[in-house]
């Protein structure tokens, strides 16, 4: 690690966003701007150090001149945080402090705040890279009924709250993680009907919703890229296209579908294909891609590493494509 490579990529996202205490970014991503295993987010005045490394851990040395780095450049930060990815000790996991302070609880992102917890998971709680999603469901649902599948801490749900949705039902495996949801809900005055947020396996929630005949304008699919409860598989290298079959009838007719595949090791063409196959009946189309912001995938001047799988004509491998769904009584 040296700083020509920090201030390299610091110096172009100066260029995409306006660096604040209220907002979160990606300010390093190492897996493609030549520092392997080493990703560095901030959450308002929280800094997030992920160290990757499988074994060899990244020394005190390496850590202390990281936290120098940004602590100079945002000197809004009050609290740097690491968390160690593949390390046996759960705390460790989900974050230790570097430098102690109280880690950010709430940001804003267009103009909506969510609510968060940092040290909630081995990850922010919080996506970065859907950030275009929440601004086009900020833009798309007014008057729309919406179905967030897997929808962790509901920041998809809550986009699309405050851009209008009639009504929208957060599901998610995990209550606890539901509950930041409903702290994004008070954050905004949005009221909080207990009955949509839904925590149970999804495949069982899925199955009740067909049988209370539920239709919705929009649903929302974000599974983990593996995982497996007793009801079911989720696994988006092999059976992506079973997933979109199991929540397609529950879309109204010409309702959006939206699709995400972070899949590292299944490409863009691989993963159209997969989808292609869907079309042929003429009943599900596509209406677009959203692209991932550039401080998550890098900018050509930055990437020095490429992706395992070419995600072309995508440019991440968190693949995210709005698709509209025609229902055969009424197409």
């Amino acid at each position: 690690m040296n700083i020509q490579t920090l201030q390299k990529t610091f110096d172009s996202r100066t260029e995409l966003f306006s660096l604040d205490q209220y907002s979160a970014y990606r300010l390093f991503n190492g897996f493609i701007e030549g520092q392997g295993n080493l990703v560095v987010d901030y959450y308002g005045t929280t800094l997030l150090i992920y160290d990757y490394q499988k074994k060899d851990f990244l020394d005190n040395q390496t850590l202390n001149f990281i936290q120098s780095f940004y602590l100079t450049k945002l000197p809004f930060l009050q609290t740097v945080i690491l968390k160690r990815r593949f390390s046996k000790e759960v705390e460790e996991k989900r974050g230790v402090f570097l430098l102690d302070g109280n880690p950010t609880r709430e940001i804003t992102e267009f103009g909506v705040r969510y609510a968060i917890d940092v040290l909630l998971n081995q990850d922010a709680g919080f996506y970065l890279d859907t950030r275009n999603l929440r601004k086009w469901l900020l833009e798309s649902m007014a008057g729309k009924t919406v179905l967030n599948t897997f929808a962790y801490t509901g920041s998809l749900g809550v986009a699309a709250a405050a851009g209008g949705a009639n009504r929208v039902i957060q599901t998610d495996l995990n209550k606890r993680f539901l509950n930041l949801a409903k702290t994004s809900y008070s954050l905004n005055g949005f009221p909080i009907n207990k009955a949509d947020f839904q925590a149970g396996d999804f495949f069982k929630n899925i199955t009740r919703l067909k049988k209370e005949n539920s239709g919705f304008d929009c649903v929302i699919l974000d599974p983990p890229f593996f995982s497996t409860t007793a009801a079911g598989k989720v696994d988006l290298v092999h059976e992506s296209v079973r997933l979109i079959n199991k929540v397609r009838p529950l879309v109204n007719h010409q309702g959006y579908l939206v699709v995400i595949n972070n899949a590292l090791f299944l490409s863009g063409k691989e993963y159209l294909a997969k989808l292609n196959e869907l079309f042929v009946d003429g009943y599900l189309e596509m209406v677009q891609h959203i692209p991932v912001p550039l401080d998550i995938s890098g900018f050509p001047e930055t990437k020095v590493r490429p992706l395992p799988a070419d995600p072309s004509p995508f440019n991440h491998a968190t693949k995210i494509v709005v698709l509209k769904v025609f229902r055969k009584n009424t197409h």
